[in-house]
């Protein structure tokens, strides 16, 4: 069961927090609360769907460390930074690490709640993209080390005679390896395999 796009909220201020919480369910919008980033990163894992609204300074770890440390965990989630006076340096830093936004205290409802309906559609982008790659890396998963040669050959593109005499097996027996790889990877041309590979990002190609 696939969970709705969420807010999670990261601000060690109880106010704020309670306040943008509030905001979130006038709205309808789901929304969970974390009073620090190392909460967040606890919990996280629970949620496979959702969009991070981050305070820039929390003590012990601050919403710049938190995106970097979700950067390395290969974690990809829409995020709105709110900064105070002073941080947008921090929250220009932010963005450059894949930050979409950020939002300065004191901010307007409506205003912030707009923000977070791109938040929430940038959200369901990424989604769908990780689902068509996992959809994509489980079809590759199926081929056997005989078919991702012949793939990798084709991606080089080396004609079947080529492959054949590589792999020291008949053109025959590269077409069969061939259709099966297309059939696996429900590809109807050799353009559509290139596409797989290229949205996989597991072969390379020249």
């Amino acid at each position: 069961m696939k969970h709705e796009p969420m807010i999670h909220i990261v601000d060690d201020d109880d106010a704020v927090r309670d306040a943008l919480y509030v905001l979130m369910c006038s709205q309808d919008i789901p929304a969970q609360t974390y009073s620090s980033a190392e909460d967040f990163l606890d919990q996280h894992a629970q949620f496979k769907l959702g969009c991070l609204l981050l305070d820039v300074r929390m003590p012990g770890m601050n919403g710049l460390q938190l995106l970097k440390e979700l950067n390395k965990q290969n974690i990809s989630i829409p995020v709105i930074f709110i900064t105070g006076h002073g941080d947008v340096t921090m929250a220009v830093e932010a963005m450059k690490a894949g930050a979409i936004d950020f939002i300065e205290k004191p901010f307007d409802n409506e205003y912030l709640l707009n923000r977070v309906n791109n938040c929430l559609s940038e959200c369901l982008n990424i989604n769908h993209t990780n689902e068509q790659r996992q959809q994509i890396e489980a079809m590759i998963e199926t081929l056997t080390s005989r078919e991702r040669q012949v793939m990798e050959l084709l991606l080089e593109g080396k004609q079947n005679k080529v492959i054949a005499r590589e792999l020291d097996i008949s053109p025959r027996t590269v077409e069969l390896h061939r259709a099966k790889v297309m059939k696996k990877l429900d590809a109807h041309s050799l353009s559509d395999i290139i596409r797989i590979a290229l949205f996989s990002g597991q072969f390379k190609l020249s």
